[in-house]
Formats: structure tokens, sequence, C-alpha cells
């Protein structure tokens, strides 16, 4: 009965891990649907989603049945909650993808991100995807030290994102008002799509130690997580 169970937990984690593979796979392909103007390939993220959807549903399904039949108790119940509220942060990474492939496909058959940005886009594309994949990696191996460094990756995301805005409001910028209002968007996703990887990895920070991140950080997330961010 305890195989079987474990085998389930395994489960749980062989799921999360393919959730940030496909996370990271429509952010890297949203990415390149904005810079190109492909709207084939945006059209084809955002088709996509619900299979992200479609594996947090089974994952939480699954974490409720073992909750009801096993009543897991310590590191298992610690590992079967917090799985899926990590299926959660993983869902609305894809969500963050397709939002940046509807700008894609909003725009086409123009580009939404002008030249003087494309290099600066898909630096927060790459930072987006080197993050969701450091996560992948810390929920299987459960590396609690490897988890706290993803912060340093988000941090590169909150540094370009605030230089976004600063090019935008530059004395010398002449963006149409559209274009200001679609990189204004696109700088949110991508720095959600990294705080939410961040969410991943202090649960895995929680299921290895027990002890949650401090209390200003985790009243953030919730606040974000309230507005529905």
């Amino acid at each position: 009965m305890r195989a079987a169970f474990h085998e389930e937990l395994a489960k749980i984690t062989d799921q999360l891990v393919e959730m940030t593979h496909l996370a990271g796979s429509a952010m890297a392909r949203a990415t390149t649907a904005l810079l190109d103007a492909d709207v084939h390939l945006a059209e084809s993220v955002i088709a996509a989603d619900h299979q992200l959807d479609d594996i947090r549903s089974n994952l939480d399904a699954l974490s409720i049945d073992l909750l009801a039949r096993q009543q897991p108790v310590a590191t298992d119940l610690r590992i079967v909650v917090t799985s899926m509220r990590m299926s959660s942060d993983l869902e609305r990474m894809g969500d963050l993808a397709r939002h940046v492939a509807k700008v894609a496909r909003l725009r086409y058959p123009e580009k939404a991100v002008p030249d003087s940005l494309t290099s600066h886009i898909l630096q927060m594309g790459q930072v987006a995807e080197r993050i969701v994949a450091k996560a992948g990696s810390v929920i299987a191996s459960k590396d609690a030290d490897s988890a706290i460094s993803l912060e340093k990756d988000d941090d590169a995301m909150d540094d370009l994102h605030r230089e976004l805005f600063a090019a935008l409001l530059a004395d010398k910028a002449d963006f149409p008002a559209e274009t200001v209002v679609d990189l204004t968007l696109l700088g949110r996703y991508y720095e959600r799509f990294a705080d939410h990887a961040v969410s991943v990895a202090r649960r895995v920070v929680y299921l290895v130690t027990g002890e949650f991140a401090s209390e200003g950080e985790v009243d953030h997330e919730e606040q974000e997580e309230a507005r529905g961010e």
C-alpha cells in the first residue's frame, strides 16, 4: 500500500515537471511569434494552453484522492498540498505565455515590438525560459539551495522590466500609444511569469524544510494571487 502511495507521489512530481516544460515551451514560442509576427505560431500557443489546464485538473484530482484515501501526514502531506499550489502557479505561467501570443496575434501582420526594443524583449524571453527550466529541475531534485538561487534570475527579470519602462518613458521615445500599451502589458506578463516560477521554488523550500518564506514575501504573493495575477 505504501509503495503504491509513493508511486502516486512520484507521479505528481512528474506532472509538475511536465508542466514546467510546457510552460517554458509556450513562452519560448510566444516570444518568437511576438518578435517575428508569426500569427500561426501565436495561434498554436493559444490553442495548446488547454494542455496545462488539463494536467492541473488531473493533478489536483489525484491530490484530493490521495488526501481522502491515504490521509498523509508530515512530509507526505506537505508534498500533496503544496503540489496543488505549485500546479496553480504553473498553470498561470501558461496563461501568461498565452497572453504574449495574443498580443502577437492582435498586431499581426505588424510586429508588436519596435526594432529598437526587440533585443530587450528577447532577453526577457530568455530569462523566462531559463527560470522555468530551473524551476523544473528544482521540483525534480527538491534542492532547496538551488530553489533559493532562482531569486537571482527573478532579479534579472525585474531589472529588465524596469529598463523597459525607462525606455518607454525616455524623453526621446516616440512610440505610438498602442505600442506603449502593448509593451507595458508585455513587460508585466514576463515579470509575472518569473514571479510565479519563484513562487514554485519557494514552495519547494517549504517541502524540504517545513518553513515558509518570510512573512513579507508571503503577504506580497498572496496579494498578487487575490488580484488574479
